[in-house]
């Protein structure tokens, strides 16, 4: 589950993380009522989940409440797309945000690393771009610490940070951001959490102008609280059936669509695809002891992707009766009648 730059920035605030002054609006009147009472210049910020939102003209600089209205005008109800989103996001609410006075832009992150077995926390001092990018044409930019779960992060680690990123100058204001967002990422169950960009204002302040954070959703009966916060906009309406539905599913870029009982034999089912030299669809679990509706509704999300051009089933005959996921899939057949084998 994605939580926007505003809820992020909220979450971050309530652990200490200093934020500039801001509040979402779903209307141009709101939007025109919140940048009044900044009484400063402000960023109007589409909050959808997708990245580069500048560059898709989704963040615009007001320097007084008549500019702020105008691009309020201009961003809400505006479908905005990138190549990593063809399809595009359509604004339904913006940030309205103080325009802080920015003197440089730094990067830190936390994220999850299953491969340590531990938390990564990255900075850098090239903020304001896609880490990714910074980690492919400058790696060395990029400083690591890992951090074990059950510690937290220590000071001789966020001193390594600091200095790092050139903000010795600033490390007990550094240190106990840094702190706050990794014990957020910990007590939230993220598996990322960000501030792209932190800033050091011509003030001499470090301030999150930007948040993102990422839950795993495996976690969620844990944080009951964010399921308020869930956007079903944000989401692919395919996952969103499924989850409905009570099946674990992931859309996927192939062509094969895959059924499959029991999460171990669908990631086997998938990597035999690719083994043969197909493309898998989606990752699909429909679970032990599925009913018909279910094997229905697990169908009807895979026959959904225009992409799919077959549909492989493989189901294991133990909790799971294999005459009741036939007539689940029967039914489809009929109904739907799909052009697929």
């Amino acid at each position: 589950m994605k939580l926007h730059e505003y809820q992020a920035k909220e979450v971050l605030a309530k652990y200490g993380v200093p934020v500039n002054e801001g509040q979402v609006a779903d209307t141009v009147d709101e939007a025109v009522a919140i940048a009044r009472r900044i009484g400063r210049p402000v960023m109007i910020k589409a909050q959808v989940m997708m990245g580069g939102r500048g560059k898709a003209g989704g963040v615009k600089f007001s320097k007084d409440v008549d500019a702020a209205r105008e691009n309020a005008q201009n961003i809400l109800g505006k479908v905005l797309k990138n190549e990593q989103n063809p399809k595009g996001e359509k604004v339904k609410r913006v940030l309205v945000a103080d325009a802080a006075d920015i003197a440089k832009e730094f990067y830190l992150g936390a994220a999850v690393d299953r491969g340590t077995h531990s938390i990564v926390v990255m900075g850098s001092a090239e903020g304001g771009v896609e880490i990714e990018q910074v980690a492919r044409e400058n790696p060395d930019a990029i400083i690591k610490v890992y951090v074990d779960p059950r510690m937290g992060l220590q000071d001789y680690q966020a001193r390594e940070l600091a200095f790092g990123m050139k903000l010795g100058e600033y490390l007990p204001e550094f240190t106990k951001m840094a702190k706050a967002l990794v014990k957020v990422l910990i007590e939230h169950d993220g598996s990322l959490v960000e501030i792209n960009p932190l800033v050091l204002t011509t003030g001499n302040k470090l301030l999150a102008i930007d948040a993102k954070m990422d839950m795993d959703d495996n976690a969620m009966f844990r944080q009951p609280w964010a399921e308020e916060l869930r956007d079903p906009a944000a989401e692919e309406e395919s996952e969103r059936q499924a989850r409905a539905a009570g099946i674990s599913f992931v859309q996927l870029d192939g062509d094969i669509g895959c059924m499959v009982n029991g999460a171990g034999l669908a990631m086997a089912t998938m990597d035999t695809i690719k083994e043969y030299g197909g493309s898998p669809a989606n990752f699909l679990d429909i679970g032990g002891g599925a009913r018909e509706d279910k094997v229905e509704a697990a169908l009807r999300i895979i026959l959904s992707d225009p992409n799919v051009k077959s549909v492989m089933f493989n189901i294991f005959g133990g909790i799971t009766r294999g005459d009741v996921v036939a007539n689940g899939i029967v039914k489809v057949l009929n109904n739907m009648k799909p052009g697929v084998p």
